[in-house]
């Protein structure tokens, strides 16, 4: 076959698969592994998109949002008939749910679960996770009783750093927080063992070698001309990161204290308190207005 016939029989095969496709928006289908319009109509959805380009939430998520589960539960719940939408029920993953349409979960309407945000200053000897296998104290119980929904700990502080840490049930503010493409500006009160030198300081501010690449600071200085207290501005989000730096110069760290997270401050807060997030504060959050 000459090269212009398979070039016109191309045309002519996507001209058919466009009617073809155009034809299949007009007929309803059932509910499988689809990325729905807000008409009603299925289109089948493409692998590898992004779900921040798709239409709607996936139903898994969608689920594990309104409290009932986590996202791997909800998938087995789905499985097994007891989800459905708009009075049909959904057996198949992959399904996106939509602005207004009606879940139930065994017949019982699933409500998106109300976002909350919380800032505590934690105190020392607090781990952050929701349960220690351990039994260590953790951060969900100085927030007990704060909010009936589940929330967790946005990023980690160690166990004996103290200072800022917001929990909240907002899984993309989350995600935008912590992410390593999204390096939000934390300020640390840090307390060393030794005095740390004039030199040492600028270096830490040029960039120094650490065992998982460079690490620079943004800002860093004594507080109140002492030589062992140092406030430090970081972007990074590595682990244990500023004790790696002050080790690096055989410095260990007695107190370490986050005073600023993204936007958020210390004022007003004692040690082991709590408070919500006021809605302009969360705006700010998710507008990235604080940088």
């Amino acid at each position: 076959m000459s090269e212009n016939n398979k070039k016109h029989n191309k045309k002519t095969e996507n001209s058919f698969d466009k009617r073809k496709r155009a034809s299949a928006k007009k007929t309803k289908k059932p509910y499988n592994k689809t990325s729905r319009t807000k008409s009603g109509s299925s289109n089948p959805s493409l692998k590898g998109q992004k779900e921040s380009k798709q239409e709607g939430i996936r139903l898994n998520k969608y689920i594990a949002n309104g409290g009932i589960c986590s996202r791997r539960e909800a998938d087995t719940f789905i499985a097994t008939g007891l989800v459905s939408i708009n009075g049909k029920i959904v057996t198949e993953l992959g399904v996106r749910v939509l602005p207004g349409d009606e879940v139930k979960f065994n017949n019982e309407r699933i409500k998106p679960e109300q976002k909350v945000y919380i800032l505590l200053n934690k105190p020392k000897d607090y781990v952050c996770t929701l349960d220690d296998p351990e039994g260590r104290k953790t951060v969900i119980d100085l927030i007990k009783g704060a909010c009936n929904q589940r929330v967790y700990p946005v990023g980690r502080l160690d166990r004996n750093t103290t200072g800022l840490l917001l929990l909240t049930n907002d899984g993309e503010l989350t995600k935008k927080l912590t992410h390593p493409s999204h390096n939000k500006k934390k300020i640390y009160h840090v307390e060393i063992d030794k005095p740390i030198s004039p030199e040492q300081l600028q270096m830490i501010k040029d960039g120094i070698e650490l065992e998982d690449g460079l690490i620079t600071a943004d800002s860093i200085s004594y507080v109140n001309n002492i030589p062992t207290e140092i406030g430090i501005e970081l972007h990074s989000g590595r682990n244990r990161i500023v004790r790696r730096i002050m080790e690096h110069f055989d410095l260990n760290v007695k107190r370490l204290d986050r005073v600023y997270f993204a936007g958020l401050t210390k004022l007003n807060l004692p040690r082991g308190k709590w408070r919500f997030l006021t809605e302009k504060e969360v705006i700010r959050l998710k507008a990235g207005m604080y940088e």
